[in-house]
């Protein structure tokens, strides 16, 4: 008896996303660990999945590759946009460090933030909130930074009126030769940012899809405030608001590069996040699993080795 057997007029079968084949996730999650870098058909020749075994691991080669990034950029002297997230969040203590070590000034660098806390409206928290993410980037990265940091004037934050001019800062950055680099979480719903599964029957065609750059006050899935629970407000529901800011696909996916992490690992073994990487390996592109695009992309995703399970008894 399983998930397949009972789904039928189940409760969860009320908040399961539209577009989600149950079968096609289990041929998912029932792959053997060993297999887990066994490069896919629709993989870009320079996407590669990165074995982690511990969390500072993790951390350490993320941020040495966002770092790396940048300075890249500096010595080719052109621009760099990072659309950047608030979790995961070690590899920004390790990118402030390996940037200090190389006396690397990042005044070349544009700061998007991808996502916010929001209301229905797209009002989002005041920046003193200890829970705003633009409050998080300030303590983990931007502060840290010193006299090296991003100018403020380059930082970018998903709020109300300022992310619907996301796409026209990137158009006009890009024009004049900007880099843009890609740096994710993957979400329990396979969300990138916060652009949910539940958006996709909106869009006729994947390509209607593709061209959405953003939204203000977007519903979040029920099971996206969960994994928030867990990861960042120690269980409680009440502190979680139910709607975000959030770029979308446009901007997400016309990166030039991709440095993503998926750490979702907890104590005596648990995990949170097992399903959600095995599904952006090998589900294939789908709009409705948005991370399923990731692989299209050149880039690194590291992972902890937890993660790629065994997810099962039977991995057969």
């Amino acid at each position: 008896m399983n998930m397949l057997d009972t789904f039928q007029g189940s409760y969860f079968s009320e908040i399961f996303p539209q577009g989600w084949d149950l079968e096609k996730i289990r041929n998912c999650v029932t792959n053997a660990p060993e297999t887990v870098l066994d490069r896919q058909g629709f993989w870009h020749r320079d996407f590669q999945p990165v074995r982690c075994q511990n969390l500072e691991e993790f951390g350490a080669y993320m941020g040495f590759e966002m770092a790396m990034e940048i300075k890249k950029a500096q010595e080719e002297g052109r621009k760099l946009i990072l659309i950047l997230p608030v979790g995961p969040m070690g590899m920004y203590k390790w990118a402030v460090y390996f940037l200090k070590a190389w006396r690397t000034d990042c005044g070349h660098v544009y700061g998007f933030n991808m996502d916010e806390w929001a209301d229905a409206q797209g009002n989002t928290l005041p920046v003193s909130d200890p829970a705003s993410f633009q409050n998080a980037m300030e303590k983990a990265f931007y502060g840290p930074l010193g006299p090296l940091t991003v100018p403020e004037c380059q930082r970018n934050f998903a709020t109300k009126d300022n992310l619907p001019r996301y796409t026209e800062k990137i158009e006009a950055l890009k024009a004049a030769g900007a880099k843009q680099v890609l740096v994710y979480g993957i979400g329990r719903m396979c969300h990138i940012a916060f652009w949910e599964p539940h958006f996709a029957a909106e869009y006729a065609t994947r390509e209607e899809w593709m061209e959405a750059s953003h939204r203000t006050g977007a519903r979040l899935h029920p099971l996206t405030i969960e994994q928030n629970a867990i990861t960042s407000f120690r269980s409680s529901w009440p502190l979680i608001p139910c709607y975000a800011n959030t770029i979308g696909p446009k901007i997400i996916f016309n990166s030039d590069y991709a440095i993503g992490g998926a750490d979702g690992v907890l104590s005596r073994g648990m995990q949170w996040q097992g399903m959600s990487f095995w599904m952006t390996l090998r589900y294939g592109p789908c709009k409705e699993v948005t991370s399923s695009f990731i692989p299209t992309m050149p880039g690194k995703l590291f992972f902890m080795e937890g993660l790629a399970g065994p997810l099962c008894a039977d991995t057969n």
